[in-house]
């Protein structure tokens, strides 16, 4: 194959990614707590004709060499843990975080994951689980005859019952935070778990050792921003078109030397 076609070849794979980063990106610019990925490019080996530094002559050496690039692919998707909008929605189990830090949820197979979507409900147990039906880490029972309940910014959660006057604490909500955010794997149901890239989970309460705090009665909005993936999007396609002019040029030239033989 020409050298050439080959490199529009992996240049058409990697826009052709890009486009599906950004479209996965504007697909979820309604998904609580979503953190919106960023795909990094990297250009592949080269095909290394004359060192550069290399001996032109006995006294003299090359100020430049000459190496032939191979195209680029797309070396990874990064997610960006920026802060997504805090929308008040008045509803008791809809919890927000600002700042860091991820829910820990456990999930039917024993693992434990973590999210920054905080619209919890309760299950046929009273306890608070996610829309997925998966408990929260501690577990945090409800009782039925609860009155109101309310979650504290440092995450203390109790509820108000029939007759008493002092509110019952009901648990303790505790937030986990790693190292590098970037590193957690994302699994679907606005879910993220723990891997070697990531570190392990520092675990602590709301407001303390960097984590940040909860807010009731509200939800993270995702951190796509609408206006930057349409950008994003034109300068993807633009790319796209491009590495297809060259691959139509490339063709063109090809046929040229074949009718000149």
């Amino acid at each position: 194959m020409n050298p050439a076609l080959w490199v529009s070849k992996t240049g058409l794979d990697a826009q052709q990614k890009s486009m599906q980063v950004v479209s996965n990106n504007l697909a979820n610019v309604n998904t609580n707590g979503f953190k919106k990925d960023r795909a990094n490019f990297e250009d592949l080996f080269y095909q290394t004709v004359r060192q550069p530094g290399g001996q032109s002559s006995q006294d003299t050496l090359l100020p430049t060499g000459l190496m032939l690039g191979t195209g680029s692919r797309v070396v990874g998707t990064e997610k960006i843990h920026t802060q997504g909008n805090i929308i008040q929605t008045e509803r008791s189990l809809d919890v927000a975080i600002e700042g860091k830090g991820f829910f820990q949820i456990l999930r039917p197979d024993g693992e434990v994951a973590y999210t920054r979507d905080g619209g919890f409900q309760l299950n046929q147990d009273g306890q608070i689980v996610t829309s997925g039906g998966y408990l929260l880490e501690p577990a945090i029972a409800v009782p039925e005859e609860a009155e109101h309940v309310t979650i504290g910014t440092d995450g203390t959660v109790s509820a108000k019952m029939p007759g008493e006057a002092q509110p019952q604490e009901l648990g303790q909500l505790e937030l986990a935070d790693f190292i590098n955010p970037a590193g957690l794997q994302p699994v679907g149901e606005n879910l993220f778990v723990e891997t070697a890239a990531s570190g392990g989970p520092l675990i602590g309460v709301p407001g303390e050792n960097a984590l940040g705090t909860v807010m009731q009665g509200a939800l993270e909005s995702s951190n796509v921003n609408i206006a930057e993936e349409l950008v994003n999007m034109i300068e993807t396609q633009r790319g796209f078109e491009t590495n297809t002019r060259a691959l139509s040029t490339t063709d063109q030239m090809l046929q040229f030397m074949n009718q000149n033989v």
